[in-house]
């Protein structure tokens, strides 16, 4: 990070996205609430059909609906394939042979015998992972913490001590990330090369959580906070029509696939 990255606000608001990238502009609570009960049934689905048709469902939500970044490319096409092939394979090996013993022996080595019922359950499960994993990013790359609080306490009336408390941690969390990083460069200008593994920064960044921390709850007295039963809301998360219409279309494709694929085999 350089001197001129430290300069930017780490609070400020994103850039707002096109509008082909639906999803930044959907209600956090319809980003959630729209895939739950696919993530849910998956986990009592075995086999591999379900949660690859999942999976591509998520992808093209996200890749349509979600602003690409270097963070959001590395988590859909090197983290989750990677996941969902290691334990795949480990699955495979670690699956228990005589549960298995009755479908096509693929491998030998001495007295171990690779089954394809075995690969059919790595497989089936690593899918499974990673179809679960791929929806949640639906909300979880195109919502923010604050954003989520925001609509918790507007639509489902969570109490706003509770709500602004979660907005108050959550930045914390870019604050303390630029502390971090002056602190490291305050050693580097001193040539201080006693905190390379990072015991030096815990003491000035608890410091300066400590003195964060004091005048958060100073300005949040100031304000009143806590003083009356609610709060207007300068920030305002509406639900919205298409809020609804994403919901609904989300649960009807989901119904779909269940429906055409039906893994249960009743």
């Amino acid at each position: 990070m350089t001197t001129a990255s430290l300069a930017v606000d780490p609070y400020a608001d994103r850039a707002p996205a096109s509008p082909v990238r639906f999803l930044h502009g959907v209600n956090p609570l319809a980003k959630l609430l729209a895939p739950a009960p696919a993530m849910i049934l998956l986990v009592f689905v075995r086999d591999a059909a379900t949660p690859a048709s999942f999976l591509a469902l998520a992808y093209a939500i996200v890749l349509v609906g979600a602003r690409m970044t270097a963070r959001t490319a590395v988590m859909l096409f090197a983290v989750i394939p990677t996941m969902a092939l290691v334990l795949g394979a480990g699955l495979t090996l670690w699956s228990d042979p005589t549960r298995v013993d009755g479908s096509t022996p693929l491998a030998q080595l001495g007295g171990w015998t690779l089954y394809s019922g075995a690969v059919e359950i790595g497989v089936a499960t690593g899918l499974r992972l990673a179809a679960i994993i791929a929806l949640a990013l639906i909300a979880g790359l195109t919502t923010t913490g604050p954003d989520l609080a925001r609509s918790l306490v507007q639509q489902l009336r969570v109490p706003y001590r509770v709500g602004y408390t979660a907005i108050a941690a959550f930045r914390f969390v870019p604050r303390f990330r630029r502390e971090l990083e002056i602190i490291r460069q305050a050693h580097r200008v001193r040539a201080d090369h006693r905190s390379l593994l990072g015991f030096g920064y815990v003491v000035p960044l608890l410091a300066g959580a400590i003195r964060h921390a004091e005048r958060v709850a100073l300005a949040m007295d100031a304000r009143a906070f806590g003083a009356f039963p609610t709060r207007t809301e300068r920030h305002l998360v509406p639900l919205r029509a298409r809020d609804v219409v994403f919901t609904a279309l989300m649960l009807v494709a989901s119904a779909a696939l269940f429906w055409l694929l039906f893994p249960w085999g009743l």
